[in-house]
């Protein structure tokens, strides 16, 4: 195994533009290394994200932060029940002469520099609003005024309402596989940072925090070319492969495996998910981690570390325990690390 400064110069020259993003985020976005971490990952793999999180962790400041740190534009949406899908795309409003005007919407107003799209509550969108937006994701195309918009920069994040259930549309679990990762943002657990964010008046003005940070420490126009780079200069042993290949089968029939939960009939508890699709996600987040820590090999550790963010909301239990989803999956993908012997 090599590290990266005696490979490809500009992989090398490109990780330490990835860590330096990483600390100008983290200087507005106090607590959160772990999750700064992870976008950084999905940046780098190309991703799109769910975050979930009570309201006012941060999530907001965090998706603004990184968009001045890559140097792109970001725009941001509110789900509502009533909002349709031609209101991403177009603005009907009356002009200042009183006549009607249609102007491009929030995906459009920004052209092909958009980098960071967010929509907020996204259940509480209708599902033909998520159709749109999954084409989006897809292809990075959306059709308006009569011709075909273009968005090769474009990272989709989004969060959706966990507390209210009256007026919210779920995405069903092929929306959700859609997304590179699902990730927690919860308040900070550290004291020190919990005081910071309530009493420093820094951290109370959004726009003038968010100024703070260093604009384009990435070029966002090469991301998908480093993207590629990364992908094809780190590697995977047979023995990694192998592990990975362990590991999915554990978490896909872990009966078979002999993995035991309390309160768990394990017989019943998968009943499926965990596609070739989220396996290749786990492999190309595990890539790019490992490139953070300037190796470029995989070993085991860099595929534990975003197995529950990639994995996790891609293993579909019986609806019996999905209830105690949160609870359970955590304990499946331990116990899947702990019955699978590492190499």
């Amino acid at each position: 195994m090599q590290v990266l400064a005696g490979s490809d110069p500009s992989l090398a020259d490109w990780r330490a533009r990835a860590l330096a993003f990483e600390r100008e985020v983290a200087k507005v976005v106090l607590g959160q290394e772990r999750v700064i971490r992870l976008l950084t990952i999905a940046v780098f793999a190309r991703g799109h994200v769910l975050l979930e999180g009570d309201v006012g962790v941060g999530k907001t400041t965090l998706l603004r932060a990184m968009a001045r740190a890559i140097g792109g534009t970001y725009e941001r949406v509110e789900g509502t029940i009533d909002l349709m899908p031609t209101d991403l795309v177009y603005d009907a409003r009356i002009g200042d002469d009183g006549r009607p005007r249609v102007d491009p919407g929030p995906l459009l107003r920004r052209g092909d520099d958009l980098s960071i799209f967010f929509f907020n509550e996204i259940n509480r969108a209708r599902p033909q609003v998520h159709a749109l937006l999954l084409r989006l994701m897809a292809e990075g195309t959306v059709s308006a005024f009569g011709r075909e918009y273009h968005f090769p920069h474009l990272q989709v994040f989004a969060d959706r309402n966990r507390v209210e259930r009256e007026e919210t549309f779920e995405l069903p679990a092929a929306a959700r596989d859609r997304f590179f990762m699902e990730v927690q943002v919860k308040a900070p657990a550290d004291a020190a940072s919990r005081r910071a964010l309530i009493f420093d008046p820094r951290f109370h003005h959004m726009d003038r925090l968010v100024a703070g940070v260093t604009e384009g420490v990435i070029d966002h126009t090469r991301l998908d070319q480093i993207a590629r780079a990364i992908q094809d200069g780190v590697h995977a042993s047979e023995a990694i492969a192998a592990y990975t290949l362990a590991l999915w089968d554990a978490v896909r029939a872990p009966d078979a495996a002999g993995i035991t939960l309390p309160g768990v009939r394990m017989d019943r508890l998968v009943q499926g998910g965990a596609s070739p699709r989220g396996m290749s996600f786990l492999v190309r987040a595990a890539r790019v981690r490992a490139w953070l820590d300037g190796r470029d090999m995989i070993v085991p550790e860099d595929l534990r570390a975003v197995f529950p963010e990639v994995m996790a909301h891609r293993i579909f239990f019986d609806p019996v325990y999905e209830m105690r989803r949160e609870e359970i999956v955590g304990a499946l993908c331990r116990a899947a690390f702990e019955t699978v012997p590492a190499p």
